[in-house]
């Protein structure tokens, strides 16, 4: 395959940044996404240009690193799947993709494709864990969890955190992210001890890292790569709610 490639080079954080083309030829319809990049990286390397930066890590569609738009579409044009899940033969022989990185101002851009991530961090760091001895492993069955509410933490817990709700909101909303994180324990006995005030203090940290609000339009819940359900957003705002009564107390 030949390839029009449009990708965004920017030098660092301060840098305005162009868009700037690319033509790669024999691209295989079995590479994955990021094997393309890389292929286009040698390349790169050979004419003693300047590889392109882009994050990666896993490659199997686990830790979320892969942060492209690809063509306008948070990870491309197949849903379900990361950027490093995305393989040649989505595209065809001639197409001219457009490859830019995550654009929020929460997630500054570090150079060319990789951004900064890390305001996630802060809202993890606000109250996304558990914090009390919990003690030793109990025995299994000791606490019983009905089988919906297991299905459903889990289903929050598949977030990996890529950002892509965030790239494709309008707002630059993270509510999703934030949802999911907040349900994976709201829904367990042992997220209960600290129920009361977790959301809370989690959407606040969101507003303060300059995220924006949610616009009910679910293009993060149509772009999330692991299915996050928008159901999460409303026990997220419950758990708000909650916690501005709490905070009465």
């Amino acid at each position: 395959m030949s390839l029009k490639l449009k990708i965004w080079r920017q030098k660092n954080s301060k840098d305005k940044g162009q868009m700037v083309d690319y033509n790669l030829d024999g691209v295989s319809p079995d590479m994955s996404f990021l094997e393309m990049l890389d292929i286009l990286n040698n390349k790169l390397v050979r004419e003693k240009g300047d590889q392109i930066a882009f994050d990666h890590d896993c490659r199997e569609g686990i830790c979320g690193m892969c942060s492209l738009m690809i063509n306008g579409q948070a990870h491309g044009p197949q849903g379900g799947v990361t950027t490093c899940q995305l393989h040649m033969r989505k595209f065809k022989n001639g197409d001219e993709i457009v490859i830019e990185p995550w654009r929020a101002k929460a997630f500054p851009v570090v150079k060319d494709l990789m951004v900064d991530r890390s305001a996630f961090d802060q809202i993890m760091a606000a109250g996304g864990y558990v914090n009390v001895n919990t003690g030793n492993a109990p025995d299994g069955n000791s606490i019983l969890i009905g089988h919906e509410e297991a299905e459903l933490a889990m289903d929050a817990a598949a977030c990996i955190g890529c950002g892509a709700c965030v790239a494709s909101c309008k707002n630059a909303s993270a509510m999703l992210f934030v949802a999911a994180k907040v349900s994976q324990l709201a829904l367990l006995p042992q997220g209960q001890v600290e129920a009361e005030h977790r959301a809370l203090a989690m959407v606040e940290k969101m507003d303060e890292l300059g995220f924006g609000n949610c616009t009910n339009e679910a293009e993060c819940e149509a772009q999330c790569p692991k299915g996050i359900k928008l159901d999460n957003i409303a026990r997220m705002n419950r758990g708000v709610v909650q916690g501005i009564f709490a905070a009465r107390k």
